[in-house]
């Protein structure tokens, strides 16, 4: 918004992604004035728009942690969106493949697990009966994951944005919040871009994702200490030449450190693989062709025919991490003012997968957050 300038507003929202439009569409739609900083030139174009477009089930994270409930909650509130607004989904279903026979046991623990954080509709399938379902994969056994499935992320956003804009919300673009001061009556923020400007607000609401951690350090008032460290792990994706054989997406059994090559499908039933670990010190999305080579046989365990040379370079994203590789799994850190002390400041940090399945979620657990403050 070129030369736009407003002196205080109630509530703004820094960034844009699927995260940042689902808070701002909840606050909107719940009567509060919205205005959404983002630093880039159109919404999403970053984390949101750098991941495999699943919408999760819920199965591996941590029982009682956020990104349990959140993606529980978040999957089912996700599914009855897309219905009611017709954009691009599909409840594919996903497979869980022990290709060997000592991970079989595996199967069971992973289904008690996801028991425990609410998902139940996880059935265990013989290897004859996963092949009948897939007749080209290999493996001794399966976990089918009924409500797995797959969502055009674009047209999602696209329709969060609208509904925010329907209620009333704002959208600034290539408006980057360089810095602010916490204030006795909210804060004061200094915004860049092509039309640098000055806005308070009552409430702030830091999305940014990967950029998340350099915002909280920017608030003049924010204790520094309670503000994570940022670490960054990019995971590489590579298409497929040849046709994949598969409805279903097809997930190995997990290894240490990570959920291993798994297939993904977009809406037109184009295979992909990945993501990969790498932890890198900067953003660059370049992918190297030669990762690829580690991903044939991992595949192969599960789709021995895998063609040679079918693996082409795709794209790559990167997960906003707050812990080393060394701990590698965490959870969301949705921080309020009972954890910082900085009345009507939401910070949310770690925001990675399953990010995209959780918004819906999330921005109910925000608006639910920012209740107590304005009746205290």
């Amino acid at each position: 918004m070129t030369g736009w300038y407003m002196d205080k507003v109630e509530c703004v929202v820094v960034g844009a992604g699927v995260v940042g439009l689902a808070i701002a569409r909840r606050l909107a739609q719940a009567g509060r004035e919205v205005i959404v900083l983002e630093a880039l030139d159109a919404i999403g174009t970053v984390t949101s728009s750098r991941n495999s477009e699943v919408i999760h089930a819920g199965i591996y994270y941590p029982a009682g942690s956020l990104m349990a409930r959140l993606c529980v909650a978040g999957k089912q509130a996700l599914y009855a969106y897309c219905r009611e607004r017709g954009i691009g989904h599909s409840n594919s279903g996903k497979l869980i493949v022990a290709t060997r026979t000592e991970e079989i046991g595996r199967l069971q623990s992973i289904k008690a697990h996801a028991e425990a954080n609410g998902v139940d509709d996880l059935v265990v399938l013989s290897g004859a009966e996963a092949r009948a379902l897939e007749p080209e994969l290999a493996c001794e056994a399966a976990l089918l994951s009924p409500s797995t499935g797959i969502v055009d992320s674009h047209g999602y956003m696209l329709s969060l944005r609208g509904d925010a804009e329907a209620a009333g919300a704002a959208f600034a673009l290539q408006a980057p919040l360089i810095s602010g001061r916490v204030t006795t009556n909210g804060f004061e923020l200094d915004i860049g871009g092509d039309a640098p400007m000055q806005l308070a607000c009552d409430l702030l609401i830091n999305s940014a994702g990967l950029s998340a951690t350099a915002i909280a350090r920017s608030l003049d008032g924010m204790p520094l200490e309670l503000i994570p460290p940022a670490y960054l792990a990019k995971g590489c994706y590579f298409s497929c030449s040849a046709k994949a054989p598969f409805s279903h997406l097809i997930y190995p059994v997990p290894e240490p450190g990570g959920l291993g090559v798994h297939l993904t499908l977009d809406l037109a039933g184009q295979a992909r693989f990945g993501p990969d670990v790498e932890w890198v010190d900067q953003i660059d999305y370049t992918v190297d062709p030669a990762r690829g080579e580690k991903f044939y046989p991992a595949i192969r365990r599960y789709w021995p025919a895998l063609p040679d040379g079918a693996l082409i370079p795709s794209y790559s994203g990167m997960r906003p991490k707050i812990v080393p590789p060394a701990v590698a799994v965490q959870d969301f850190m949705i921080q309020g003012p009972q954890a910082h002390g900085v009345r009507g400041l939401i910070n949310l940090f770690g925001i990675e997968s399953p990010g995209l399945t959780s918004s819906l979620a999330i921005a109910d657990y925000v608006a639910e957050m920012i209740e107590p403050q304005q009746q205290a």
